[in-house]
């Protein structure tokens, strides 16, 4: 597989302080990797590293598989967007970005209609400055600023934050297009995993500097997915009832619980037996662990098997 980032024991340190220690991350081409952790968690200091704004303490990165100075080069084909859209607020979105073209050396005349049709911004007065504009609209003007040159990747640090939830379907709908239409790869940090969990190919958990694991939206399916839930004052008992039958089941962390994994077309005749050999079944559902959960536990020391 080709990744177009690749990063190895990245880490950063302030003073005594590691915020970063020992990432490796993978982003493969042509796909939107989520990067979940808490405030503090080291996402942002690793989005300005591999963006040249902040030197690793130790550790390397690839960017399009190269190195030192090649890597170098090839910075202009990252797209950032971290925190704040850098805008001149005074300036129309139409001149925010003819600015950002000419400083880049690329055509105005034809990329800033192309970008502004892009974020939906086609329609916005072009005497109107970027200063008066919603959250939103700000949003959608620092992707598209993000966006001049044409970069393969593209970097963006928690886009959605206190939008309303029209802007953040307006975002979501842009980076899905953009990945279908443009081809390209992007590195996205939000704390709204229910949006995240509908546009990403693949994810990151961090927590206090460390990545905690990686794993494809496939791969998160296949961990958590559905589940029977049981809830008996005798779970012991409920074992022993399934494994008569040959489902495999497990006591759970919360208080009289049960979970199974497998057998979900099952449900009504586990309960049924359960009935039957006289287990106080107080409750039996089917659940679907959701990327919420599933960070939620990680995160809190829990396991994923």
């Amino acid at each position: 597989m080709s990744y177009v980032l690749e990063t190895k024991d990245l880490t950063k340190i302030y003073g005594s302080k590691a915020a970063v220690k020992d990432v490796c991350m993978h982003l493969p081409e042509r796909q939107i990797y989520g990067l979940i952790g808490p405030n503090g968690a080291g996402k942002t200091t690793i989005m300005r590293m591999i963006s040249g704004l902040s030197l690793p303490t130790k550790g390397d990165y690839a960017l399009f598989g190269k190195t030192g100075a090649e890597r170098g080069r090839l910075l202009r084909q990252v797209g950032v967007l971290i925190e704040e859209p850098g805008l001149y607020p005074k300036f129309s979105a139409q001149e925010n970005l003819k600015i950002k073209c000419i400083a880049l050396g690329v055509d105005w005349h034809k990329e800033v209609p192309k970008l502004l049709e892009l974020v939906g911004l086609a329609g916005v007065d072009p005497k109107k400055p970027s200063g008066s504009f919603s959250l939103g609209m700000r949003q959608r003007l620092g992707i598209a600023l993000a966006m001049v040159g044409e970069p393969k990747l593209l970097v963006l640090d928690e886009p959605i934050n206190g939008l309303d939830p029209q802007g953040i379907k307006e975002i979501r709908e842009i980076l899905v297009r953009m990945r279908e239409e443009k081809g390209i790869a992007i590195l996205i940090s939000s704390h709204i995993l229910e949006e995240l969990d509908k546009v990403a190919d693949c994810y990151g958990v961090i927590n206090e500097g460390t990545l905690l694991d990686e794993f494809s939206a496939q791969q998160l399916h296949l961990r958590s997915g559905k589940y029977v839930k049981i809830r008996t004052q005798n779970p012991e008992a409920a074992l022993e009832v399934l494994g008569r039958m040959n489902i495999p089941a497990q006591r759970m962390e919360e208080r009289d619980c049960i979970r199974v994994s497998g057998h979900i077309d099952q449900t009504s005749e586990m309960a049924k037996a359960l009935v039957n050999a006289g287990v106080d079944l107080e409750e039996i559902f089917l659940r679907t662990v959701s990327l919420e959960d599933y960070y939620l536990n990680m995160t809190k020391g829990g396991h994923h098997d």
